[in-house]
């Protein structure tokens, strides 16, 4: 599916105690042909309408208000309505609350061929895309058409004009999850050396028990890309077994887990600056697969110390002060220098003043850094007679454009 980055709104609406409407505004996307044999992709505004999501009883029922269909049906509208009774779908609460959070939500649809069956066959299949920026779970949710042969009514029912499939009387078109593939934390960040548990599961609907599963993980970074674990489990009441493949030392997933709960968590082992990257958790069952994206971050901060803990002004000359951060990741980090005289409640910044060594990188990843001040001492502080006085070294971290300092 094509990655766009297409924000969503998000109204969370609820018709009944038992559960809540999340209506979300999507991009339908089509690939068509292109010039010069080329791909053209084409987004189409379009509608997804989750039925019935669990809420818990603190959302009083009182301040929100029932999804209401158009009044006037068209064929050329795009409302895709989804009964997600069928197949829980894991922290759907975060729908709701996306947009008082004030948090962008990114939903994207598109056609979707189970394997073995006919592009054009019924019951037809859709896929649907929902990130949430910022923190929140991640969907990717198989659709399935529902037939409206038991609506007792003598008019045709009308046509989506895109899709050619029946709507329902009040013009949505009615499907139900059948899959769903989900990450509850699709980017989480973690020190070299520490253990992490890249979080993905799956839910289906209508479960066979002597299915066969599959599961693997690929890792990607700057262009480059390789298989961390593939597994091949069979279902619990069968005597198949499981087949596993590790690419990397430490990895590791649960095929009991996998097949008993849907829990397909990669767990990693000492952690090193070359597993920062992207990682595809990609799950198959029955006629189906897709998968989810989880973000590894690697931060590791600075060691900062001084090389010389006191400076002796013996007369005029300017005294070198000397600040190491050593062993560091990512690259991105800011040293400032501060002064606090004695008499001062706050610190005089310094930094303009520095110089900075070359980054020097480390065979395990990290980066070493030096800063250097030149400290002459002025009038004011001869005349005032300062005989000691603090500066400070300290470091500003910017991890994907957040500072931490």
């Amino acid at each position: 599916m094509l990655e766009l980055l297409v924000f969503a709104c998000l109204l969370a609406v609820a018709h009944s105690l038992q559960g809540a409407d999340v209506v979300l505004s999507c991009y339908f996307i089509e690939e068509g042909g292109g010039m010069m044999g080329g791909s053209l992709f084409t987004r189409t505004p379009a509608t997804l309408v989750l039925r019935d999501l669990p809420m818990s009883s603190d959302l009083s029922p009182e301040t929100i208000t029932p999804y209401n269909p158009p009044d006037e049906p068209k064929a050329d509208d795009l409302i895709f309505e989804v009964v997600v009774s069928s197949v829980e779908i894991p922290e759907a609460e975060s729908l709701l609350h996306a947009d008082c959070n004030e948090q962008e939500v990114v939903c994207e649809l598109s056609r979707y061929t189970p394997r073995g069956i006919e592009p054009d066959a019924l019951p037809a299949h859709f896929i649907g895309s929902i990130q949430i920026e910022g923190g929140g779970v991640g969907l990717t949710l198989v659709l399935q058409t529902i037939s409206n042969e038991k609506t007792e009514s003598s008019t045709p029912p009308l046509m989506q004009s895109k899709l050619h499939l029946p709507l329902s009387q009040w013009g949505t078109l009615l499907t139900d999850a059948v899959f769903v593939v989900f990450s509850r934390s699709p980017s989480l960040s973690a020190s070299i050396g520490d253990d992490a548990r890249l979080d993905c599961g799956y839910r289906q609907k209508d479960v066979l028990p002597e299915r066969s599963m599959g599961l693997e993980w690929r890792w990607q970074h700057k262009g480059n890309g390789r298989r961390i674990l593939d597994m091949r489990a069979q279902g619990v009441e069968t005597d198949g077994g499981t087949e596993v493949q590790v690419e990397r030392e430490g990895v590791s997933a649960d095929s009991n887990l996998l097949i008993r709960d849907g829990n397909a968590s990669l767990t990693m082992k000492m952690l090193k600056v070359s597993d920062e990257g992207t990682y595809i958790c990609t799950i198959s069952s029955g006629a189906f697969q897709t998968q989810q994206i989880v973000q590894l971050h690697i931060i590791q901060p600075p060691r900062v110390f001084l090389s010389d803990k006191k400076v002796v002004f013996q007369d005029e000359s300017p005294q070198k002060l000397s600040c190491h951060c050593e062993r560091y990741y990512p690259l991105d980090v800011h040293v400032e220098w501060l002064s606090q005289p004695p008499s001062e409640t706050e610190s005089i910044s310094l930094t303009e003043k520095a110089s900075l060594s070359s980054h020097r990188q480390h065979n395990d990843g990290t980066f070493s850094l030096s800063s250097f001040l030149f400290k002459h001492l002025n009038q004011q502080e001869t005349t005032t007679g300062w005989s000691w006085q603090h500066w400070f070294c300290q470091y500003c971290f910017c991890i994907r454009h957040q500072d931490r300092c």
